[in-house]
């Protein structure tokens, strides 16, 4: 089959030619994102998922959405080795740049860049090539309390934005990067926004364990937040997202070989994009049948271990590595931190720092009380094949 026709896009982030199963919470975004322009309340959304799920997809198509409302976006990807403030300002100064040649917002956004300028100094931001040009207004957005000064300033971005008939989106991925301070202060900015029924709204994506990250945050967190679960694909829109493209491509795909993936791929949509690719390539004809499968099957597991898997074992220590092994030894998970203590032979409170350090890196959290999962789909059966001698 020609490959300048394959319709499947493996990547981090790419968008999918079907966004299969995903029907829902797009809609449930739209709507509130058309509810906050009417001046009507809504709840922003935190997507929450393991690894490969589609949440920074999801996130790219909710910005594409806000986009065709009118809406400003800002798409910011949390990392762990810098602060919220840093990546917001120039975000915002963006924005308020934006809003700047609209007349009936020119007061508005005079007032919000003079709150970001304060800001900038409460918190040594390092302007660099995004220097407001305005005096900071004293007493606004520059106390150095994170949670005070967010709120201060988003709701003169929201008053700005208003003004000018528009909307702001903020997209936040990797949200469990974010320290408690920050969630924290997002949380508390987004309240009072919605008190005043501005048009701004925060989509985020993270692992599974923000939301109760967020409860802890602030309490009234679930009231503001809706919290989507971004899952696996049930077996019917798993088909789909391999069936449709293709079809759409002229091509077929016979059911057999369409079975086999689904349930090698157990639904995760990344998989699925890997497999999709691999045996379009793999095919000599159409319709792509089960002769292309070995071929196609070496050579996503090959794409699999050396790219998305690996990246994610690389950030380990030995130590560390160690302990992700031993939890591969119990199976597909999840697990009970005793029973990893025990396969490796030491005491459960010897072992917490080591655990802790893992989680922080986004390679396991935990799903209950005692028990903690691999955030990466299938990963236990990667270790398997490369890191596990019997």
């Amino acid at each position: 089959m020609d490959p300048v026709r394959n319709p499947f896009a493996p990547g981090a982030g790419s968008q999918p030619p079907e966004l299969a199963g995903r029907e829902e919470i797009i809609a449930a975004a739209d709507t509130a994102l058309q509810r906050v322009l009417l001046g009507r309340p809504t709840q922003s959304q935190m997507l929450l998922g393991l690894r490969g799920v589609g949440k920074t997809v999801l996130l790219n198509k909710i910005e594409q959405i806000a986009e065709k409302h009118g809406y400003l976006t800002s798409f910011i990807e949390a990392p762990e080795d810098r602060k919220l403030v840093e990546l917001l300002y120039p975000k915002i100064h963006q924005v308020l740049r934006k809003l700047s040649f609209n007349e009936a917002a020119k007061v508005a956004t005079h007032a919000a860049l003079r709150a970001l300028r304060s800001f900038a100094g409460a918190f040594k931001i390092s302007v660099r090539d995004f220097t407001v040009s305005v005096d900071p207004e004293p007493g606004v957005a520059d106390s150095g309390n994170l949670e005070y000064d967010i709120t201060e300033l988003f709701l003169k971005v929201g008053e700005a934005a208003k003004a000018a008939g528009r909307g702001w989106a903020l997209l936040i991925d990797e949200v469990q990067y974010l320290s408690p301070e920050e969630l924290g202060a997002l949380i508390v900015a987004i309240h009072r926004i919605n008190q005043k029924a501005l048009p701004v709204l925060l989509f985020g994506a993270g692992l599974p364990a923000i939301a109760a990250l967020s409860g802890d945050a602030k309490s009234y967190a679930e009231r503001l937040f809706i919290f989507p679960k971004v899952d696996a694909l049930p077996n019917k829109h798993a088909a789909n997202a391999i069936r449709q493209p293709i079809e759409e491509e002229g091509e077929s795909i016979d059911g057999k070989l369409l079975d086999a993936i689904v349930t090698l791929t157990k639904g995760y949509p990344y998989f699925l994009q890997e497999w999709g690719y691999q045996v379009w390539n793999a095919s000599t004809r159409s319709p792509i049948e089960m002769d292309c499968f070995e071929v196609a099957e070496k050579e996503a597991l090959r794409r699999l271990d050396e790219g998305f898997f690996k990246v994610r074992i690389d950030r380990l220590t030995p130590k560390e590595k160690e302990y992700v092994i031993a939890m591969a030894r119990l199976g597909p998970g999840p697990y009970r931190s005793s029973d990893v203590a025990e396969v490796l032979g030491e005491k459960l409170t010897s072992l917490g720092p080591r655990r802790a350090q893992i989680i922080a890196k986004g390679m396991i959290y935990s799903p209950a009380h005692g028990d903690i999962a691999f955030t990466v789909p299938m990963f236990h059966e990667y270790l398997e094949r490369h890191w596990i001698v019997d």
